[in-house]
């Protein structure tokens, strides 16, 4: 009988967690790398290098990827010969290894997790408990995958009860233009199919364990059916243009992973989960030996990239920014952001909107001011603030026009608008700038100054005031309405359909 002790099992989860919060899987980035080599598009391009900058900078620093530092994940499969020793569930003493890591005091990770999610929604302040799935398999040692995924690509996920004889290819096919970009591409997707409705998605979460080889895939051919729908739906997403952050290109997945299970006659269930820029997951067994630490890929790994603002790009001076300056702006140009920038989220922009309805004054004045949408992760040493890159700007789409009554000139965040909010930006006269998710350190080494101004009990989603310097953003929505995301994705569809462009693999 192997004994596992509750020290070496909370030990060893807390050092996966901080793990993954600063290394990148190297299968990622090795595909990450060929995927920029062979990327034409401009914008895509430039996407992609602040990812690998901001990937290499992180393991070179030992801070977060991403400010969202996700949702916990745990896959379990427990030796039938192995016993845990501790007084306490295995799920508690999973959680206090999840609660180490993301307290730890040299690299603090940002606390998500909401309890009474449907109400209060109170955060737990150290990101427990974790989703944990147990499957008891015969031998002596426990095996444990640990993921940690962030909000942005979770809320993407997809899931259908079909039909026995429709197709999952075509499914998926519409699906994705509806995901937009808020998972952050070139990312994964994860498939689940059969079993029952709960299965499928585990299914595909669980798929998103494995390692990048589409490359080798494609280059031996398929062995079984599995393997062909992986590569035609790789295929066929690729064609569709959204590449990188959704600006368009050659690149919007980097691998499509599948596992199934024998299900109803009547059912054919269906789950789909991508995996973001800031793909976190690793593995390790424990023998009773005591606990596992992972080792530290080597730096000269990461490819030779280093990104650099454009030098075509536009300095702008955000304390005198005016309308007119604004709607010089055209979707798709690069800007340098400088001067001072407020920011809210989610849980600001509803207080702003209860103070408005109650007619209580607001703690600052958006008049004339640009908002950047993030949560960032609390500073460590000399940190003016932790990694700090954009939240899914659609999350705030119900408050835009709202928030342009303030007298709000432009609005920083993640992925693509909706109608309404592209409609208020127009009828306004302002404009959105995305950033790119996925380079949170990166972004974060642009912020020079950084003050609590409203909702301090919000946390990580308080007001803030930024002083920034050479902030890189592009122009998503212009004053005119024009949309980067919509627009951008059907040029490269017709390039790649016109020209045989082959997506990398």
């Amino acid at each position: 009988m192997t004994v596992i002790t509750e020290a070496d099992l909370i030990e060893s989860v807390a050092d996966a967690l901080q793990f993954i919060s600063y290394y990148h899987p190297m299968d990622y980035i090795r595909a990450l790398g060929v995927a920029y080599e062979a990327e034409q598009s401009p914008a895509a391009k430039d996407a992609i290098a602040q990812i690998l900058t901001n990937s290499r900078m992180c393991a070179e620093g030992h801070r977060p990827i991403c400010q969202d530092t996700g949702i916990v994940t745990i896959f379990v499969k427990w030796g039938q010969d192995c016993r845990l020793e501790s007084t306490r569930s295995l799920q508690e003493v999973i959680d206090e290894g999840v609660r180490k890591a993301y307290l730890n005091s040299e690299n603090k990770l940002r606390a998500s997790i909401l309890a009474d999610p449907a109400f209060t929604r109170r955060n737990t302040k150290d990101n427990t408990p974790s989703v944990m799935h147990v499957e008891m398999v015969p031998g002596n040692t426990v095996s444990i995958d640990v993921a940690a995924k962030g909000g942005g690509s979770e809320n993407k996920s997809k899931f259908k009860m079909m039909n026995p004889s429709d197709s999952i290819v075509d499914w998926v096919l519409e699906m994705i233009p509806q995901m937009g970009a808020g998972w952050c591409p070139p990312g994964m997707l994860g498939i689940g199919i059969g079993g029952t409705a709960e299965k499928s998605m585990i299914l595909a979460k669980q798929s998103l364990m494995g390692s990048i080889d589409m490359a080798q895939l494609k280059a031996r051919g398929p062995k079984n059916d599995i393997e062909a729908l992986r590569i035609e739906i790789y295929d066929k997403v690729n064609a569709l243009g959204i590449g990188a952050q959704g600006l368009g290109g050659l690149s919007t997945i980097l691998d499509v992973k599948i596992f199934d299970w024998p299900t109803h006659a009547a059912s054919k269930p269906v789950a789909m989960i991508p995996n973001c820029a800031a793909t976190r997951h690793a593995h390790f067994v424990l023998d009773g030996s005591g606990p596992v630490y992972l080792e530290a890929p080597k730096l000269e790994e990461w490819p030779d990239v280093n990104w650099t603002p454009d030098k075509a790009a536009i300095r702008v001076d955000l304390d005198t920014l005016t309308p007119d300056v604004v709607q010089t702006w055209k979707h798709g140009d690069r800007l340098l952001l400088n001067g001072k920038m407020l920011t809210g989220r989610d849980a600001a922009h509803k207080r702003i909107k209860d103070m408005l309805d109650a007619g209580e004054p607001l703690p600052v004045d958006f008049k004339g001011r640009v908002i950047y949408y993030v949560g960032p992760v609390d500073p460590v040493g000399e940190e003016v603030v932790g990694p700090a890159g954009p939240t899914t700007a659609t999350r705030m789409d119900k408050f835009t026009r709202m928030m342009l009554d303030q007298g709000l000139l432009a609005m920083v965040g993640k992925a693509e608008r909706g109608g309404d909010a592209t409609k208020a930006i127009a009828e306004a006269k302002s404009a959105y700038l995305m950033a790119v998710g996925g380079a949170a350190y990166l972004v974060a080494r642009a912020i020079k100054g950084s003050k609590v101004v409203g909702f301090a009990d919000l946390g990580m989603e308080a007001i803030y005031e930024f002083e920034v310097a050479d902030f890189p953003v592009t122009v998503a929505v212009d004053s005119a309405g024009e949309n980067v995301h919509q627009l951008a994705p059907l040029v490269w569809r017709e390039k790649i359909a016109r020209e045989g462009l082959l997506t990398p693999a």
